[in-house]
């Protein structure tokens, strides 16, 4: 244990570092979402959440105004954490659930470096761990072993689930990092309802066996969350096109689902260091921010 919070907190130590070099000590405003006290109102400008915007003042015909906030303190973090079987996918040194572990310990100690309070909900199509909001050190290390050290109840996903039991325990408006390979159907609906209550990022981690497979003729393919094996000629370029087709539209579907709720979309290959890519998603939720 100790030995991964070294390697953890190493990757921590690198994003302070970048981050202070090039968001001029703003790293920490990708845990600090955009407060949730009132504080007063200010003209509409391009770019702003039309959420935020005040449709009474608005009204009296005298501009679009759009309500600002105070910095809270206790901002919470939740960090949902999909560990289902599809997870269980890529290089054996470092499969897709490794990745999604490593970027929620990353991110769970830099939380806890801000002051911010930190949540995990791990899920498979059953809630598998909870640990709720808490503060310091200790919560750190509590996060931290709840996402190393848990053994799977369920290798299935039910994505939908898990965002309908977050929008049911989180009632107060939260960061919500959500950490998956998106690789399921019919969670649209409460991926938007909770983007309507809360600020939410979305982190697809992907590795590149899901994009093509090697031609090696008939091979047997093992569905791990259902338990069984599937023949498949991949002999056949039409067979490797159409997973192609598919994995690049339902990542292409993903982000516009994204882009059109105001949802932090970030893509990670298990090939990938995460220390850059995180890095965007930090530059990308500075300059919003600022626009704010």
């Amino acid at each position: 244990m100790n030995q991964l919070l070294k390697k953890l907190r190493r990757y921590e130590i690198m994003l302070r570092k970048i981050a202070n070099n090039h968001l001029q000590g703003d790293y920490q405003s990708v845990f600090k979402g955009s407060g949730l006290e009132f504080d007063d109102l200010r003209p509409y400008q391009y770019g702003d959440d039309v959420r935020t915007i005040e449709w009474k003042v608005s009204a009296k015909g005298h501009g679009t105004f759009v309500k600002t906030f105070k910095e809270d303190k206790d901002q919470s973090v939740y960090f949902l954490l999909d560990i289902s079987g599809s997870q269980d996918i890529g290089d054996p040194r470092r499969k897709k659930i490794d990745a999604g572990k490593e970027i929620a310990g990353v991110l769970t100690l830099a939380a806890i470096h801000e002051g911010s309070q930190v949540a995990l909900l791990s899920f498979s199509d059953r809630k598998e761990k909870v640990i709720l909001p808490g503060k310091g050190p200790k919560q750190g290390v509590k996060i931290i072993q709840g996402i190393f050290k848990h053994e799977n109840k369920s290798l299935k996903t039910n994505l939908s689930e898990m965002f309908i039991f977050a929008l049911n325990l989180i009632k107060k408006r939260s960061i919500i990092i959500v950490i998956s390979d998106f690789i399921d159907e019919g969670y649209e609906r409460p991926f938007r309802a909770m983007a309507e209550k809360h600020d939410v990022i979305a982190i697809q981690v992907t590795d590149p066996r899901e994009a093509q497979l090697p031609s090696l003729g008939i091979i047997p393919i093992y569905d791990k969350e259902e338990g069984r094996v599937t023949w498949v000629n991949t002999a056949f370029g039409s067979v490797s096109k159409k997973i192609a087709n598919a994995f690049t539209t339902e990542r292409a579907d993903l982000q516009e689902l994204c882009k059109k709720n105001q949802i932090n979309y970030l893509g990670i290959d298990t090939k990938e260091d995460i220390v850059l890519p995180l890095m965007e998603l930090f530059k990308k939720r500075n300059r919003t921010m600022k626009r704010g």
